[in-house]
């Protein structure tokens, strides 16, 4: 999917802020307690080192673990160790879409979003590819086409139509494609995770840009809201993406090609995904960690009427998601399931307009 640019977002922060700032005089400020102090050099350390770096580090691990099963499947093929590659990407799925909430910085600035993760896949480009006679090593696979590569050109070939390919249907031209996919799958994670953790042809670890935010020489986040305002950015700009294009695109044409992750029947499970991706970055930790830093939810007031119903908004829009039925590729067809996946896009974009609305217009003072 095409995102808005960090130098476009900051164009168009004005304008935002001007629409946030009106939605947000409509509430009562007795429910938003906050104060300046609140948006500090603190609030964007506890998101770099406890929701950012954590994510990217689970996901070069697991995309490690991926490659590893796909080069053991090509290496001796048997029912179970597709099953295992298969299983391998369903996990490195889960921290890729729980990334997708803070998809500035690196990820961005190097493109490695569309070479991991272009959809949908060009069947006719993919079968030129596997009917010529290159040697698909991982340099090869690297310099194809977006669409040509990543997770979904993988995810066909493993998957077939709705998880249905046999390891007695992989050629051995398909093992060699998903060598080199899954090879450079691995080199792009650890790369995408070094950039944020490791100096880098002279240019600091990505996280120390973002956590010197408001320092003297930072001229990529000249104040600690510059930074605060590109967390709540990511935050919108992913719950946008959800509702009007994962979800709306193949909804609104009935087209069940526009479908990401619809050879695994994964769709739901990737958006469900991005909205613990919103989750974690709100909250300023992974599921299952414990909170030992300054969040955007003590920014917004803990336990405050407006954190109780970003909270239950978030738990909404996973409940919404939850009541539609995989392989969304059939809903988005299915008269019954048609309402649920309606009511699942006002969810998130409720969700949306909270964090734009009366959000950001905290972390902008």
């Amino acid at each position: 999917m095409k995102r808005m640019s960090l130098p476009l977002r900051l164009a168009l922060a004005p304008a935002l802020l001007s629409s946030a700032l009106f939605l947000g005089a409509c509430g009562d400020d007795s429910d938003n307690p906050t104060d300046d102090s609140k948006v500090t050099q603190e609030l964007v350390v506890t998101f770099a080192d406890k929701v950012v770096v954590p994510t990217y580090a689970r996901l070069a691990t697991r995309l490690t673990e991926l490659d590893a099963a796909c080069v053991s499947l090509a290496a001796a093929p048997t029912a179970d160790k597709l099953t295992a590659a298969k299983a391998a990407w369903r996990a490195a799925r889960i921290p890729w879409e729980q990334s997708e909430g803070f998809l500035f910085g690196p990820v961005d600035s190097f493109s490695y979003d569309p070479a991991l993760d272009s959809w949908p896949v060009s069947h006719t480009e993919l079968e030129g590819v596997l009917a010529n006679n290159d040697a698909l090593t991982q340099q090869y696979v690297s310099n194809l086409k977006n669409e040509q590569k990543g997770f979904h050109t993988l995810e066909y070939l493993i998957f077939g139509d709705g998880g249905t390919k046999t390891v007695g249907q992989l050629t051995p031209r398909e093992f060699e494609y998903l060598k080199g996919l899954s090879a450079e799958l691995k080199a792009v994670g650890q790369i995408l995770h070094g950039r944020w953790v490791q100096s880098v042809d002279g240019n600091a670890p990505f996280r120390d840009t973002l956590a010197t935010a408001g320092q003297s020489g930072n001229t990529a986040y000249p104040s600690v809201q510059a930074a605060a305002q590109e967390m709540v950015g990511g935050i919108t700009t992913i719950l946008d993406e959800v509702a009007n294009g994962k979800i709306a695109d193949p909804f609104t044409a009935e087209d069940p090609n526009l479908v990401e992750s619809q050879f695994a029947y994964n769709s739901l499970e990737d958006f469900t995904n991005n909205i613990r991706s919103v989750e974690n970055a709100y909250l300023g930790h992974l599921q299952g960690e414990t909170k030992t830093g300054s969040s955007l939810r003590d920014v917004v007031g803990v336990d405050s009427a407006l954190d109780v119903k970003i909270r239950q908004q978030i738990a909404g829009s996973i409940s919404a998601l939850a009541a539609i039925a995989e392989p969304f590729r059939e809903s988005i067809t299915n008269t019954t399931e048609k309402p649920k996946i309606v009511a699942a896009q006002e969810a998130i974009r409720t969700l949306h307009d909270t964090f734009q609305g009366e959000v950001l217009p905290l972390v902008t003072k």
